[in-house]
């Protein structure tokens, strides 16, 4: 009783639907490939600030990450600019500064090892706010601490 023209699509009882099946690989597949999409234009911040300062690439990975998981587009959009902004090198500097200090602060104790030592009396307490009672070794000495 039924009609002899059916279309393609209709299976008879008990056989393999093969449309349901291409169907159902082809959802897999493309499922698949837009969350390989997906993670690769979400990580693109983090592949862009790769090549710079360990902070800055350190600051663009937690802001993908807070992205991905709070789903707050905004955290994505500013690691994104971030990553397209180089921060200038502040600590190269900073540390060739500290450096020299280092060397400075070196050198000191050497130039006064040259002065003789301050006597070790302790003034008395109403004496110590005067600086008419203070030696002239203990004052240069002060100096050169301060230098």
């Amino acid at each position: 009783m039924a009609p002899h023209h059916l279309p393609f699509f209709i299976t008879p009882p008990g056989e393999t639907d093969f449309l349901m099946v291409a169907t159902g690989i082809f959802l897999v597949v493309a499922v698949l490939w837009v969350g390989t999409l997906y993670w690769g234009l979400h990580s693109l911040p983090e592949r862009m600030a790769h090549k710079s300062q360990k902070l800055q690439f350190e600051i663009v990975a937690i802001l993908g990450l807070l992205a991905l998981f709070t789903h707050i587009h905004l955290f994505w959009v500013a690691a994104l600019l971030l990553a397209m902004i180089d921060l200038p090198d502040f600590s190269t500097p900073l540390r060739s500064i500290a450096g020299s200090v280092e060397k400075i602060a070196d050198a000191a104790p050497d130039a006064a090892a040259d002065i003789e030592p301050a006597p070790e009396s302790t003034p008395a307490p109403a004496q110590a706010g005067s600086s008419a009672s203070r030696s002239a070794s203990t004052a240069k000495e002060e100096a050169r601490s301060h230098v």
